[in-house]
């Protein structure tokens, strides 16, 4: 019997099991915390889910974005230091580097932390700004999850277990 799998699915089922792998390195034993958490408390609906562009070059969603209020406490997802805590584009942004090689970014997030600081997981970061384009809701932040310079990957795995479902070919 032979399964044909267009290269798109099979590399975004590799990219779904490595980012488990990466999700549960280290996690300990069953029920012990994981080491990522969500930005915001209480765990906040997706607004906008990840949708990245086919070629680097084209239009995209890279990250998600998060449905909240302004003046919401943001969270450093995981344990690392801080990067960049600034102005992008007229944009606040908060950047964390984890262990690992991954890089969560924060926006538009008013920060209270600074470039170098070493941050807990579900240490405050800073507060959620209004204005996020195209965001349904009063406020969204924009989360957004990547490896080394230019490789985006949906954070939702760093949070959520993965759903594998295996269709009928």
């Amino acid at each position: 019997m032979s399964i044909d799998v267009s290269p798109r699915a099979a590399s975004g089922f590799v990219v779904a099991v490595l980012l488990t792998l990466v999700v549960t390195a280290g996690a300990g034993p069953a029920g012990a915390a994981r080491p990522f958490t969500w930005p915001l408390e209480p765990r906040p609906a997706v607004a906008r889910g990840f949708d990245p562009p086919d070629h680097d070059w084209l239009p995209g969603h890279r990250g998600v974005d998060l449905a909240t209020q302004p003046g919401r406490t943001v969270l450093a997802a995981g344990e690392g230091v801080v990067v960049f805590a600034g102005v992008v584009a007229g944009r606040p942004v908060v950047s964390v580097d984890h262990p690992g090689g991954l890089r969560t970014t924060y926006e538009p997030v008013e920060a209270s932390v600074t470039a170098g600081r070493r941050v807990g997981r579900g240490e405050p970061i800073g507060t959620v700004v209004a204005g996020h384009e195209g965001c349904p809701t009063a406020a969204c932040l924009h989360w957004g999850l990547r490896r080394g310079r230019d490789r985006y990957l949906d954070p939702l795995p760093l949070v959520q277990r993965p759903v594998i479902r295996l269709l009928p070919s």
